[in-house]
């Protein structure tokens, strides 16, 4: 299609460096244990790629050089141009940042058009939690503003704010549908889009979800 693909792991079905500190762990200790998970999962994902016949360089935030490439935003770039998909890995390469800031960060350093958001069984992002709310109305589109002052949970308010600063936009989507990521990274209309741009509801009703 000629879409030009980087991925930002996370860590979290492997080990979660916020529930470790909770549990009396240091929490930069439990926050560089998480990195390491992603890059577990960055591998996994690369191989499962290659064994798709697709090409992929995994970039790490932190020096792996024995599995990994060092993170270097030229490179990266390059390898994107030549049709390549760019796996990041360990986050930010810093503690006290989430996934949801690495995936921002990378999206501005590297010009994407659009940051997608896959969530598991979620089609988007809801003004309550759908599964306990069932009248629960979802977005259609959302601004930054409205997302950080209700406090949604479309990513923590460092990634947010970072993508309204620079005008990043969103689309919050679930993976599981059928061929969402491809109808997605078409430009058409699935899930949630968030940026500069007015509140709308959807218009359907709830039990239509």
């Amino acid at each position: 299609m000629g879409i030009e693909v980087a991925i930002v792991v996370g860590g979290g079905n492997i080990f979660r460096g916020a529930a470790a500190s909770d549990a009396g762990m240091d929490r930069a200790t439990g926050d560089y244990a998480g990195m390491l998970a992603t890059i577990i999962n960055g591998l996994a994902l690369q191989d499962a790629l290659e064994r798709n016949g697709v090409t992929v360089r995994t970039q790490s935030a932190i020096t792996v050089t024995a599995v990994a490439e060092p993170y270097i935003r030229r490179r990266a770039m390059r390898h994107l141009e030549k049709g390549r998909v760019v796996i990041f890995a360990a986050g930010t390469g810093n503690p006290y940042m989430t996934t949801d800031t690495a995936a921002a960060l990378r999206g501005i350093e590297i010009d994407a058009q659009v940051l997608l958001m896959a969530k598991k069984n979620v089609d988007g992002v809801y003004e309550a939690d759908p599964f306990e709310d069932k009248s629960a109305r979802k977005f259609e589109t959302l601004s930054y503003l409205e997302a950080l002052n209700r406090r949604l949970q479309v990513m923590d308010s460092t990634a947010l704010t970072l993508c309204m600063e620079n005008s990043l936009p969103l689309v919050v989507f679930d993976l599981r549908l059928p061929d969402s990521i491809v109808r997605v990274a078409a430009g058409e209309h699935a899930g949630t889009k968030v940026g500069d741009l007015p509140t709308e509801f959807s218009k359907a009703p709830a039990s239509a979800r």
